[in-house]
């Protein structure tokens, strides 16, 4: 199937071949038949994405200095490898489309195949073929509204949500600045509403057409002010609508020009907003920001979940913002298709680009693509892309997952080490196949994990998924006898552990990514180690927000077992025993931001007489370098400072190392994948993943229960 993509990077813009996506548990496929491009939003990032890299850094100062703070912390040449990786992140286009229903997920009801729908939300209502739309983000299009019309939703739900955030009441006079798209739908919301409207606008023809859909006046924006002031009869508006887009601050300064005392102003658009503060002070203005489709934008609950919000607490969600749009559209008080300036063929997309970016000259509103293909879902679930022959010589693997750390550390880290055959990819999208495939030069693109694990020239997988489905992941790979590399944590609850337990056999390799073992400094410290050894770990963890998707337990598990095993396996390598018993404690504060178990200390006990202390904060000071390394040995001493400095203490004598860039191992870590696979010897036994796996469970039951506990 087609998917529309830019590249981020050089703004590369194309329909591109992509495996179609899977349908997941939450919502449904849906094979598009109109999207509408937005000529405001679209435009925008189409143009940012053709900027120089230098213009982008302009635009964005915010992410210059995360980039900056990042190089002090992990070097220069790390940082910009990173940042060059995300950069070359492809993105889809498209937010608003109609379509009809091919595949419905397991946890939806009422909805069927074939039922037509509206979809909205940037990622899911995409210019392509077919989409994957959670349930939150699709209505049933009622049967006085046709495709087209229902295509406006995303659009029409914005524009609603920005005159609820007015609190249009009847009679009441508003002025509309900016008569785009979000403009127009405005004015015909407001007159729906029982407003009087004036707007304003530069473009003499949308003037013209903000009259045609019902604005009592409309003018040019240089004349707001006078009109503005006869149309209240010198009274001033009840409100304003700001839905201009554009960098001047005019439009902020205007609308309280025009606002009467105590008058409300609500941000729809994207302009200038160094608010004059003594004319809104002066009349005491209500100013409020009106935040896309509704409630329910941004989180993730919500969109991706599917949990809605109580109807009677939160009455308009952005789902119930797009029945009542398509609901006025039906009664005749909407007209979207009175908006439309330009209809292509999606084959075509192309020209409406050509369009935006002012390489054809004509003036343009609404623009609508129209699909007339039926695509077979069947026949798209992977996308060959070359005939490379893939031999018997190497590690052939196959790639299950692609999100950031993957494309910005793992891949660049199996392609310095060399000896693999990158053969297939699979992805929750097709525009992260696509991106991934073409970079890394996969032969394969899919969204299907089993076409990976029945793909016969793959002979191992590696698992970069979120951290939720790597057990179900580990353990389809060692029933196809695949080799597995496995992005920790290798599962997220102590069943699943005992489930890959039982099925582990050592006839497939299975290594979980525990790679700061493989560190040159780590394996340094190593060497100078004998009997029995006592090991302090401090972790400056830094804080991740509780709505981030590795705090929820059923997807991340949290931060113990998603990532303080990283620091368990270091200790436990440098040890070289099992751990036998942990008892753990956590900072208890007032302050519930984050969950008190990512401020914890750990006492780690190991069968061969040594200890381990892993004190981890994520509440600290971000400047303070991350993790800290202490081991003492049989007359030896030592420090790892960040993977940066290791300082030895031995016979009387100090002797230093430094590194210009940090090394936790990726690269290490994957030639020893290499060889093991070569070889048949894990480089990780498996008695030393399941000890790590096991303990971090022990870390939270010890939290729970206050005591030591055994480690069984």
């Amino acid at each position: 199937m087609k998917q529309l993509i830019q590249s981020f990077k050089t703004g590369e813009l194309g329909l591109f071949d992509v495996p179609a996506p899977v349908c997941q548990d939450n919502g449904v496929l849906v094979q598009t038949t109109v999207s509408l491009v937005s000529a405001g939003t679209e435009k925008m990032l189409v143009d940012f994405a053709k900027k120089s890299m230098i213009a982008k850094a302009k635009d964005r100062p915010d992410l210059v200095k995360q980039v900056v703070d990042k190089m002090k912390k992990e070097g220069v040449k790390n940082t910009l490898e990173k940042v060059f990786t995300k950069l070359d992140t492809p993105i889809p286009l498209g937010y608003s489309l109609a379509g009809s229903v091919l595949e419905v997920g397991k946890n939806m009801s009422g909805v069927n195949i074939g039922d037509r729908v509206a979809c909205g939300g940037a990622g899911y209502a995409n210019h392509s073929e077919i989409n994957y739309v959670p349930k939150n983000l699709m209505v049933k299009i009622p049967d006085g509204v046709d495709d087209i019309d229902a295509s406006f939703v995303t659009v029409g739900a914005i524009a609603l949500q920005g005159v609820r955030q007015t609190e249009p009441k009847l009679g009441e006079r508003v002025a509309v600045m900016g008569l785009g798209l979000l403009g127009q739908l405005a004015v015909q919301l407001l007159k729906a509403n029982g407003c009087k409207v004036i707007g304003s606008d530069v473009d003499p023809d949308k003037i013209e057409l903000a009259k045609k859909m019902g604005a009592d006046e409309a003018c040019h924006a240089a004349d707001l002010i006078k009109m503005s002031d006869d149309f209240t009869n010198g009274r001033g508006v009840d409100a304003v609508i700001i839905a201009a887009s554009t960098a001047s601050n005019q439009p902020v300064i205007d609308a309280a020009e025009i606002s009467r005392m105590r008058g409300r102003v609500v941000f729809l658009g994207m302009v200038g907003m160094d608010i004059p503060r003594n004319d809104y002070y002066k009349k005491e203005l209500d100013l409020r920001l009106s935040m896309a489709y509704g409630p329910g934008r941004y989180d993730s609950n919500y969109e991706e979940k599917g949990i809605d919000y109580p109807y009677d607490l939160v009455r308009w969600t952005e789902q119930r913002n797009f029945e009542a749009f398509l609901g006025l559209i039906e009664e005749g008080k909407i007209s979207p298709k009175e908006l439309i300036t330009h209809t292509y063929d999606y084959d075509d997309a192309m020209t409406a680009y050509d369009l935006l970016e002012g390489k054809i000259q004509e003036k343009y509103l609404g623009i609508i693509l129209e699909y007339k293909n039926q695509i077979n879902l069947a026949e798209h679930k992977t996308v060959k892309r070359t005939d490379k022959i893939i031999g018997n010589d190497k590690v052939n693997l196959g790639l299950i997952g692609a999100g950031n750390f993957t494309k910005s550390v793992i891949l660049p880290s199996i392609q310095k080490v060399g000896d693999y055959e990158l053969v297939g990819v699979c992805t929750s999208t097709g525009v992260s196949a696509e991106g991934t495939g073409k970079k890394y030069d996969f032969k394969y693109l899919t969204t299907d994990s089993n076409e990976i694990f029945a793909n016969s020239e793959i002979n191992a997988v590696a698992i970069t998924t979120q951290h939720n489905s790597h057990a179900t992941l580990v353990e389809k790979a060692l029933e196809h006898k695949k080799h597995c590399f496995v992005e920790k944590p290798l599962c997220i609850y102590e069943e699943e552990l005992e489930n890959i337990a039982n099925l582990y056999g050592g006839e497939s390799l299975l290594q979980v990514g525990f790679n700061r073992r493989f560190s040159p400094m780590v394996q340094a410290m190593k060497k100078d180690l004998s009997g029995q050894i006592a090991v302090n770990y401090r972790v400056n963890a830094g804080i991740i927000p509780k709505d981030v998707w590795i705090q929820d337990r059923e997807l991340g598990g949290g931060r113990i077992i998603g990532e303080v095993c990283h620091f368990i396996d270091t200790c436990s390598f440098l040890i070289q025993s099992e751990v036998v018993s942990v008892y753990a404690s956590t900072v208890n504060k007032s302050n519930q931001s984050i969950p008190d178990e990512d401020n914890v200390n750990i006492v780690l006990n190991y069968a061969n007489g040594s200890t381990a202390t892993i004190a981890y904060y994520a509440y600290g000071d971000s400047t303070m370098s991350k993790e800290y390394l202490e081991v003492f040995s049989n007359g030896v001493s030592m420090e790892m400072h960040d993977f940066r400095e290791l300082i030895i203490y031995k016979n009387g004598k100090k002797s230093k190392e430094k590194s210009t860039n940090q090394d936790k191992g990726f690269i290490n870590e994957f030639k020893a994948f290499n060889e093991a696979v070569r070889t048949g010897i894990p480089a990780i036994s498996f008695e030393s993943i399941y000890n790590t796996t096991k303990v971090t469970f022990k870390i939270l039951e010890s939290i729970k229960v206050g005591t030591l506990v055994d480690v069984k």
